[in-house]
C-alpha cells in the first residue's frame, strides 16, 4: 500500500491566517481612531470670539517673542 503525504496541506479559511488580521487591522484602527477624533473635535468644539480685546495677550506675546535677548529687561530678585 503506497501512503504519500499530499504536497500541499489542505488550505484554511482566509479568516484563520493571522497575516489577513494583521493587513485589516491596521486600516481598521486608523479609521476607528479618525471618527472619535471627529467625535471629540464637534462634541469639544470652543466657542467663536468675536470681541477684539480678547485678541491683546495674544500680540503682546508674539511681540515678546520677536524681541531680541539683549533688550528683555533682566529681573533682579527682590531683597527680603
Amino acid at each position: 500500500m503506497n501512503t504519500l503525504a499530499p504536497l500541499h496541506p489542505p488550505s484554511k479559511p482566509w479568516w484563520r491566517h493571522g497575516m489577513v488580521w494583521l493587513v485589516i487591522s491596521g486600516p481598521l484602527v486608523v479609521i476607528v481612531a479618525g471618527v472619535f477624533t471627529a467625535y471629540i473635535a464637534i462634541r469639544g468644539a470652543d466657542v467663536v470670539v468675536t470681541e477684539a480685546g480678547t485678541k491683546t495677550p495674544a500680540i503682546t506675546a508674539r511681540n515678546h517673542a520677536a524681541t531680541p535677548d539683549k533688550d528683555v529687561p533682566q529681573h533682579q530678585p527682590q531683597k527680603p
